[in-house]
């Protein structure tokens, strides 16, 4: 884990030689626990909020009275809960299809596929819901809740530990299990009964580890709470949230599989267990 913080220090050395006057300004406002902000290609820009609802900005500011999504009902919220991750398709401008990631009332990560009609309309129905996934928390924190598209076409999922403190089931290094790791799967296709296809590059089930699921990409992450890709070179960057010391920032190209980040071995680039 040094290495990527050191490779985090080179790259901000110059913005301290170099530095300019940032000033904030008001776009919009009147949301309720705003998490993220996404773009689907357009001049919208929308806003997640963690009780349920996406929101829109329009490109003069203005803010939609209705809710894009409104699925309040179907969200546990409150802490590290609620709707947490919004990823628009490659293909959002024809195919209308957008992924979200929520807390269920079960307590429990769900990812979504939700269907807008057509794909410029201001708002979508929540009956358009297909669940792609259904993946059981032992605890309420550590629920990661971020997912983006790679340039490769396959939706990235992002998994916490299942929480408490100190990874007490060992799950992030546990490849039975989902939790404490970072996902990959082909939302283009499907098979075995699921509403989703793994990639046939994804590193396991393999020869040492035939036991592992298949849709794991990496593992050994506390609680990877935001991820994304760079534009350019399309690496891979983590902000995986420590445990009392460090706070981690991993990146790794797009094609590097099978990574192992450390926890609950390490945090950051120290011992822990």
């Amino acid at each position: 884990m040094k290495f990527h913080t050191t490779i985090l220090v080179l790259l901000l050395f110059p913005c301290f030689l170099f530095s300019q006057e940032i000033e904030l300004g008001l776009v919009a406002s009147g949301f309720n626990d705003p998490l993220s902000i996404r773009n689907a290609g357009d001049d919208r820009l929308f806003i997640v909020e963690q009780g349920g609802h996406i929101k829109i900005i329009n490109s003069d500011g203005s803010v939609n009275n209705t809710s894009f999504l409104d699925i309040d009902s179907k969200v546990l919220s409150g802490g590290e809960r609620g709707l947490l991750g919004l990823a628009f398709h490659p293909q959002y401008a024809s195919n209308g299809y957008f992924y979200v990631n929520y807390t269920d009332n079960n307590g429990d990560t769900v990812v979504s596929r939700y269907t807008v009609n057509p794909p410029d309309a201001n708002t979508v129905s929540a009956s358009t819901e297909v669940i792609l996934l259904t993946v059981t928390q032992p605890n309420s924190n550590h629920n990661g809740g971020d997912l983006a598209f790679g340039n490769d076409g396959y939706l990235y999922i992002g998994l916490g530990d299942g929480g408490s403190s100190g990874d007490p089931g060992d799950r992030a290094q546990d490849l039975t299990t989902l939790l404490g790791k970072m996902l990959r799967i082909d939302v283009n296709s499907s098979s075995g009964g699921l509403n989703y296809d793994i990639p046939a590059g994804n590193p396991f089930p393999n020869t040492q580890e035939p036991n592992a699921l298949p849709e794991i990409w990496a593992y050994g992450l506390r609680n990877p709470w935001r991820f994304s890709f760079d534009r350019q070179t399309h690496d891979l960057w983590i902000g995986d949230v420590g445990q009392g010391q460090i706070e981690e920032i991993d990146m790794v190209p797009l094609n590097q599989a099978a990574v192992n980040y450390g926890w609950r071995c390490y945090e950051g680039n120290q011992v822990y267990d």
